[in-house]
């Protein structure tokens, strides 16, 4: 299972929000690319990168913090938030992100989002599934909709896509476990999926936990920051002879 820690960014710097909420936000480090390259020096391979800017404003906006990090680091970096037009994909494509992650956009138009696939091939693209009570929420999740997570997947998956991350986001940035039931349920479903769990992780027994369900990734965010799970603890987890706490 690869390790995906997050930045988060909001005016250039590495913040946290919890649960989405832009006036509960901490700023953890005015430079994301030191942040990135202590990831990298850990020997972890991927980083999950949000621009809170973006998403807020409906546009890509800190795509210069993805330039920085891609031209300084060989991390394999997904970019989302704001990617709201074929402009903004080929901004951060050409800006260095291996992976373009959208949520919004598969739920509220899916005839664009289909045409990005076929464009630019189903395999360059992260789909987020952000959940609550199994339904898919949007708009940072102030909104639920009808929509079943097992139909928004299948609905993507016949269309080439292959990475999917999916947060409960009852769970996300309290760092009181991630939805482990949920997750059983989908990799029963999609068996040869990349699924990618998100949100909720707070200690090494809960990666251990999501490892063994079969996830192919975790994303972790507030529990690095917080030193719930420090860099090292993610190295010898990465490489397999961590103890579990």
């Amino acid at each position: 299972m690869e390790i995906i820690p997050a930045i988060d960014i909001i005016d250039g710097k590495c913040v946290r929000l919890t649960q989405g909420d832009y006036a509960q936000q901490k700023i953890y480090n005015e430079n994301p690319l030191e942040v990135a390259l202590q990831f990298e020096n850990a020997g972890l391979k991927r980083l999950h990168l949000v621009d809170l800017d973006g998403a807020k404003a409906g546009a890509v906006k800190n795509w210069k913090v993805l330039e920085t990090i891609a031209g300084k680091t060989a991390l394999v970096i997904d970019f989302g938030g704001g990617i709201k037009s074929q402009k903004d994909c080929a901004i951060i494509f050409n800006s260095g992100a291996a992976f373009a992650t959208v949520g919004s956009m598969a739920v509220k138009h899916q005839d664009e989002f289909v045409q990005w696939l076929h464009q630019y091939g189903a395999d360059k693209f992260l789909l987020g599934a952000d959940v609550k009570e199994e339904q898919i929420a949007v708009s940072g999740w102030t909104e639920t909709t009808t929509i079943n997570v097992f139909d928004f997947i299948q609905q993507y998956v016949a269309q080439g896509v292959q990475q999917v991350f999916c947060t409960d986001v009852s769970k996300d940035g309290l760092l009181a476990g991630p939805s482990i039931e949920l997750y059983k349920k989908i990799i029963a479903q999609f068996p040869s999926l990349h699924f990618i769990a998100s949100g909720g992780v707070s200690s090494l027994h809960d990666l251990d936990q999501l490892q063994q369900i079969g996830c192919k990734g975790a994303i972790i965010g507030k529990a690095i920051y917080e030193n719930r799970i420090t860099v090292k603890d993610l190295q010898l987890f990465a490489r397999g002879s961590h103890s579990d706490k």
